[in-house]
């Protein structure tokens, strides 16, 4: 769909450095949300963003089969009751550009695109401690101050490219999956290869098989997924769930993630073989995360109930793969079912089916070399493409901010401070970082992203109007809070299976250096927890913060 940012804010020039009380970096959900905030607060604010509209995630990301994974219905925006009435969404699952098209009518509704500057990539802001503000700096080189610095950059934001001798070499159209151009790439007839069989490739890879004449898929280590079952809604249905919003968002906020599924209370151990199987073929026919979300509510703790519920994810794909030895290069054997954030998919096992699609297992049977001019090369041949995708994911949730050159006081940079892994107060609020706010930031709790921005961002509101009702200008989070929140993201994790295996989720990434060392990245605790946690916080006067 076409961009329609067409009454964005002017761009200044070069030599201007505009003045803000607020600067947000990112018009994503986050973004758009925080200045819908900011300017309720009577704040004048800026958002500088690097693509040339809105929606973040659901504007980069435009690759075939790019969708929800999380209901469409409790995915929207909640703050407005005229927008729940609004908008129809057409899937339960709504794919990225009906998505696109949701987050457009938001900010045409809300009137956003006034504040935010487009094609504005943020490459650094440093405060000065003087004059109590923020300066920003952009690629283009203009500069902008403000008091307050809000983050909306994403914990999918920074992708990566794959770690491959002669990566720049091929000579045909290569694409990461993040950086989709915006118009549809034609595959009829082309040899494509794909590297990464993640939850992006798990989405695309389906709808590129449909279309190409031959589709290499070369795998490093196979994925867990459930079959998504999305259906499309009908306006019956629709009017249905319009008139119980109110009940899906209170139910959202009172689960652990804010999805609409919760564990089951039983454990998987403890009931009977036959119990067990019959409530994991149900939840395997049922759309959505039940199936890992909805689950018994050991299997993401207990090393037995997680083998119990992988053997029975396997025993699926392997009724859905025709060729055995393929089905058994598609079961993970090095993680369990749900330790890695689940994919839900749209007939991806059956895929390799196809006689126009190959797996290449890049660890067990021929390791790749390098990239050529005309493909890849593995240590069994050399493979020929028309086009490559590179679906190799991203630097998660750090990333995006280690590419920004934050400066606290003193020049001390916020990638230093972060060497050993993120330190921040309920993941909102850096250590040593005057006025600077994130949402979804490292160690903030995390689920369904609408309903986790919306709590983050609502609380930032609150703690800004706090200041402005008080007249201060600063504040800053005491040390002994951001050790003790530390403290209580790094217990949370401990009894999770998830904390014991490399993913995005716990830093590791092997196309970046320095990432090959698991690291704390969210708030894995209960989510009703961390909301009663924030409310105890603003109700008790902000008292863990410093204010000047």
């Amino acid at each position: 769909m076409p961009d329609t940012n067409v009454i964005a804010s002017a761009q200044p020039a070069l030599d201007e450095v505009t003045h803000h009380d607020a600067i947000v970096i990112g018009a994503g959900i986050s973004g758009m949300f925080m200045l819908y905030r900011l300017r309720e607060l009577g704040l004048t604010a800026r958002v500088f963003e690097a693509g040339t509209g809105v929606g973040g995630t659901w504007y980069w990301n435009r690759y075939p089969g790019a969708r929800f994974d999380s209901e469409s219905w409790t995915y929207g925006y909640s703050f407005s009751k005229e927008l729940w009435q609004e908008w129809d969404w057409k899937e339960h699952f709504s794919p990225q550009p009906d998505t696109l098209e949701y987050l457009n009518h938001v900010a045409d509704k809300f009137d956003l695109r006034r504040d935010i500057q487009f094609r504005s990539t943020v490459t650094a802001a440093h405060w000065d401690d003087a004059a109590n503000e923020w300066t920003v700096t952009l690629e283009s080189g203009q500069q902008a101050k403000s008091r307050l610095l809000l983050t909306a950059i994403g914990i999918l934001s920074a992708y990566t490219l794959p770690a491959i001798p002669g990566r720049d070499s091929f000579k045909g159209p290569a694409y990461h999956p993040a950086r989709w151009p915006h118009t549809p790439v034609d595959f009829t007839g082309k040899r494509v290869g794909i590297i990464g069989t993640g939850a992006t490739a798990i989405q695309a890879i389906p709808e590129i098989a449909k279309q190409c004449a031959h589709l290499t898929v070369f795998q490093r280590r196979p994925n867990w997924a459930a079959p998504l079952h999305n259906a499309k809604i009908s306006k019956e249905e629709m009017d249905a769930i319009k008139s119980r919003y109110e009940e899906i968002y209170a139910h959202c906020a009172r689960t652990p993630s804010w999805f609409i599924h919760e564990a089951d209370r039983r454990k998987a151990v403890d009931v009977s073989p036959e119990e067990r199987e019959a409530f994991w073929e149900k939840l395997y026919a049922e759309p959505g995360f039940g199936i890992w979300m909805g689950n018994f509510r050991d299997i993401l703790v207990d090393e037995k109930a997680n083998v119990l519920i992988s053997e029975f994810i396997a025993k699926k794909i392997r009724q859905r793969v025709k060729d055995p030895k393929i089905a058994e290069k598609l079961i993970p054997k090095d993680h369990g079912f749900g330790s890695r954030r689940v994919p839900l998919e749209s007939g991806y096992f059956e895929t390799y089916n196809r006689d126009n699609v190959t797996l290449v297992d890049v660890i067990n049977d021929e390791q790749i070399e390098c990239i050529t001019p005309n493909g890849v090369k593995t240590t069994a041949k050399e493979y020929e493409f028309d086009i490559m995708v590179y679906a190799t994911g991203f630097d998660g949730v750090t990333g995006a901010f280690d590419r920004i050159d934050f400066r606290g006081p003193n020049g001390v940079r916020l990638r230093d401070v972060w060497a050993d892994g993120p330190r921040t107060y309920l993941g909102m609020v850096p250590d040593g970082f005057p006025n600077m706010l994130m949402a979804l930031g490292p160690h903030t709790a995390r689920g369904n992203i609408p309903q986790a921005v919306e709590h983050s961002v609502n609380f930032q509101a609150g703690l800004l109007r706090h200041m402005k009702e008080h007249g201060y200008t600063r504040v800053e989070t005491r040390l002994e809070q951001v050790e003790a929140w530390t403290e209580t993201v790094i217990k949370a994790a401990e009894p999770l299976l998830s904390s014991k295996v490399d993913s995005w989720q716990t830093g590791v990434n092997r196309n970046v250096e320095g990432r090959q060392v698991r690291r704390v990245l969210g708030y894995n605790g209960n989510g009703a927890h961390f909301r009663k946690t924030t409310d105890d916080v603003a109700a008790g006067g902000y008292k863990e913060f410093v204010f000047k």
